[in-house]
């Protein structure tokens, strides 16, 4: 060993001496753990005042401590879920195409990119409902087939041509996904040819059972036509409000005339021509959920459907989850809901983000989506007898030069920018006034949108984990929270 020693060069003998030496220090020497760690992850914050002073800015981040809390406390647990999320955003109604594709090409791009990029500023809407043929918010009536007559009809569908709908629809839609390509679509029709119909007229009718097979054909002849275009349509409803026989145009369609269309027509076409596009049923108001329910009892119709669409022009939001409750396998869509202009901005963000935003979502809905994307400032377009005081969510003059944003932009927009399609909805307590609602993100990240629904300002805490936040808000201010 003292012969190895006197070969080893002077710095490895050193080396030796050094870690032995070390070694015995280890043993008598305590090493003190880290500090606990105080702070949790930081927290963005987003936020709406109810008087419109603030609308939708950020605000400085927050940051989750482990300090006790007092007063009431909002606790998110993303460890139990709920329903998949697809997409918030708006009805893009022919008017509001008309409206957007009249704008120079440079403030189309650029209103486009603000509302379906995801982004920097922008809103991210990721789902769209567009009409079949003409909605109450065209500029005029107009089906994709009106060269058949009561006398003469155009059973073989020989005309049918998405026509009015070439000139701006198609082109937005084709525009829009550039930038989003995966939102999702649901179409919806108005009424079906007026020649199909028992009353020969755009108002208001039911569809004859002889054409029932007809206007099977005539959904899978728009959806092909659609595709060709490049434009997938995921979803369809039989028809728009189908109890509502005062809009122009409507039909009138009641449960047993939707089953059957849909277990004997409309389902079997699309499957025999190889369409993956979902059937939603209903797609009217929350007081009448037996409507669905009566589609969903059949098994024949509710094999081909994927589940049940709403509105809240009456009813109560939690007819949802009656729905949901009594069909869980069957899913449930939020479809359309106006803002009536003049706005009363506080009582309609309030009541909007209330119902729909947080009610929907909380009452199991994968989507919520606002009425007309955009109106000029006298609510045009719209058919004679259309909705004539429906403000859209942005105000653009005829001249195609943007006025203003409104409520419904707002509404969307706490949930769009951060709620992404595939978010899970996950589980948060509601205290007192403080409604709220919580979503996991795809990656991996927290959403709670958390509004005050009482009259004076309340101060609060967020619990998640063994963390906590405690901020404050105004009466009826909305914050969107993300970490």
């Amino acid at each position: 060993m003292r012969a190895f020693v006197k070969i080893l060069p002077a710095f490895v003998f050193s080396t030796v001496i050094l870690y032995s030496c070390s070694k015995k220090g280890d043993s008598s020497t305590p090493v003190t753990p880290p500090p606990p760690v105080q702070n949790g992850p930081d927290i963005g914050f987003y936020l709406t005042k109810a008087d419109g002073s603030v609308l939708f800015q950020q605000q400085a981040s927050l940051t989750f401590k482990t300090a006790s809390p007092t007063g009431p406390i909002i606790t998110v647990d993303s460890t139990k879920t709920y329903q998949t999320i697809d997409g918030f955003g708006y009805c893009l109604t022919g008017g509001s195409a008309t409206l957007i594709n009249h704008m120079s090409a440079g403030d189309r791009q650029s209103l486009l990119s603000e509302l379906f990029g995801t982004d920097g500023a922008h809103l991210g809407v990721s789902y769209l409902r567009v009409s079949i043929g003409a909605s109450d918010l065209s500029d005029r009536v107009f089906s994709y087939d009106d060269s058949g007559t009561a006398a003469n009809p155009d059973t073989n569908l020989v005309h049918f041509d998405l026509g009015e709908d070439k000139t701006d629809l198609i082109p937005v839609l084709q525009q829009i996904l550039t930038l989003a390509p995966n939102i999702k679509i649901l179409a919806s029709p108005w009424s079906a040819p007026v020649w199909m119909k028992d009353n020969d007229t755009s108002v208001a009718g039911t569809l004859q059972p002889q054409y029932y097979k007809v206007y099977a054909q005539y959904f899978v002849k728009y959806i092909q036509a659609m595709k060709a275009l490049g434009i997938t349509i995921d979803a369809i409803t039989p028809q728009n409000e189908p109890q509502n026989p005062y809009n122009n145009p409507s039909m009138v369609l009641s449960s047993a005339q939707e089953a059957d269309f849909i277990k004997n027509s409309l389902g079997p076409a699309l499957q025999t021509a190889g369409l993956s596009t979902k059937i939603i049923c209903w797609d009217h108001n929350c007081d009448q959920y037996s409507y669905p329910e009566d589609i969903l009892k059949d098994a024949a119709a509710a094999a081909f459907v994927d589940g049940s669409a709403f509105h809240l022009y009456a009813g109560d939001i939690s007819a949802l989850s009656t729905v949901h409750n009594d069909y869980p396998n069957k899913n449930i869509y939020f479809t359309e809901q106006y803002v009536g202009g003049p706005s009363n901005f506080g009582g309609d963000f309030d009541w909007h983000v209330r119902n729909l935003i947080i009610g929907a979502s909380r009452n199991w809905s994968r989507n919520v989506l606002e009425w007309n994307l955009a109106a000029d400032p006298n609510y045009n377009p719209h058919t004679p007898g259309g909705c004539s005081n429906c403000l859209g969510a942005l105000t653009i003059a005829s001249t195609g030069t943007l006025v203003s944003r409104n409520t419904a932009y707002y509404i969307i927009a706490h949930a769009s920018k951060f709620v992404r399609p595939g978010s899970l909805r996950i589980d948060s307590n509601v205290p007192g006034t403080m409604r709220n609602v919580a979503f996991l993100t795809p990656d991996g990240k927290k959403v709670l949108i958390a509004m005050n629904d009482s009259g004076s300002p309340q101060t609060f805490n967020i619990a998640y984990k063994s963390w906590y936040v405690q901020l404050a808000l105004g009466a009826g201010d909305v914050g969107t929270f993300v970490w």
